[in-house]
């Protein structure tokens, strides 16, 4: 049992319950102003039934992963592999667009839930409430789902990614109590710059993962079924990997500080492969172009240009 194990999913969660923290104090915020803060109970249903159904989803995949892992199914080890790099793949597109679409939602959250605070509120008690708790429970089951889902890729088990997970939302919802009922000023803006570069470090060592769970995965069919030998093409040193190009065992092992940290946080390996690194630096290229661009407020689709009569 490592506290390395939980940073990944503490920044995670911080980031990720830090929005949901944002749509909640946004939302109470519009039924005080409105004079409706009765149906503040369905603001809080939402986040309880949010925070729930994104730890059923969690436990549910988990015993699926754990049934393969413990299955005597002579390809269960390949099964195995290849699901971790399957939910490794889903969590990077999840992560990645998420992390971008987010960015260029941020410019206007509060106008748009204010906007649905108002639609909400407009309609009879239970349709308010039902349209508030709505809201909130989509809000919350979103960054709930993601942060699932890095869990469930990066294969962390025990209790310390569970107790960084709730760490990072502990925070996250006291970032929260400061910013809507202190009133104390945080800059949400660089908050979320620099959390963005730093989920992007993360999420990018989930690339090294995928290809590491998906070399292995060929490696043990190949192994089992010499009819798929033919799959390793960079044998001996891996079968889809390349050469190795980086070996670092001997001044910065994973398995101790600080390279375990690394690890952890960023995906690092003191063995890394060609094809690894190659990835790694694509994906940090072409992601973190696109956010960027949405960080400087760029627009990355060409604006449409509309004729006007003359």
């Amino acid at each position: 049992m490592s506290i390395t194990q939980a940073l990944p999913t503490f920044f995670i969660t911080l980031r990720e319950g830090f929005e949901a923290t944002l749509v909640v104090g946004i939302v109470l915020a519009c039924l005080k102003k409105a004079e409706q803060s009765y149906l503040n109970s369905w603001v809080f249903y939402g986040v309880g039934v949010g925070i729930i159904a994104s730890a059923f989803f969690g436990i549910l995949f988990g015993w699926l992963i754990q049934g393969i892992a413990t299955s005597e199914h002579p390809y269960a080890p390949v099964f195995g592999e290849f699901l971790e790099a399957g939910i490794g793949l889903f969590a990077i597109a999840m992560l990645s667009w998420m992390l971008i679409w987010m960015t260029q939602q941020a410019k206007s959250l509060k106008s748009e839930v204010e906007g649905a605070v108002k639609a909400a509120i407009d309609k009879n008690k239970t349709a308010a409430g039902w349209g508030i708790f709505g809201l909130i429970f989509i809000a919350v089951l979103r960054e709930g789902l993601e942060t699932v889902v890095f869990i469930l890729a990066t294969f962390e088990q025990g209790i310390m990614p569970a107790i960084g997970a709730v760490l990072g939302l502990f925070v996250a919802a006291g970032l929260g109590i400061l910013l809507f009922k202190w009133g104390v000023k945080i800059n949400i803006r660089l908050f979320f710059q620099f959390m963005g570069i730093f989920l992007l470090l993360i999420v990018a060592g989930l690339v090294i993962s995928v290809l590491k769970h998906l070399d292995a995965g060929v490696g043990i069919l190949a192994q089992i079924n010499p009819e798929y030998a033919g799959l390793c093409l960079t044998q001996p040193a891996s079968c889809l990997l390349g050469n190795l190009v980086l070996n670092a065992q001997g001044f910065l092992p994973d398995k101790q500080f600080p390279g375990i940290v690394l690890k952890a946080l960023f995906g690092y390996r003191d063995q890394l492969y060609f094809v690894q690194i190659v990835s790694y630096f694509l994906f940090l290229i072409t992601v973190g172009w696109f956010y960027l661009q949405e960080v400087n407020g760029k627009a990355i689709a060409p604006a449409k240009i509309e004729k006007t009569a003359s």
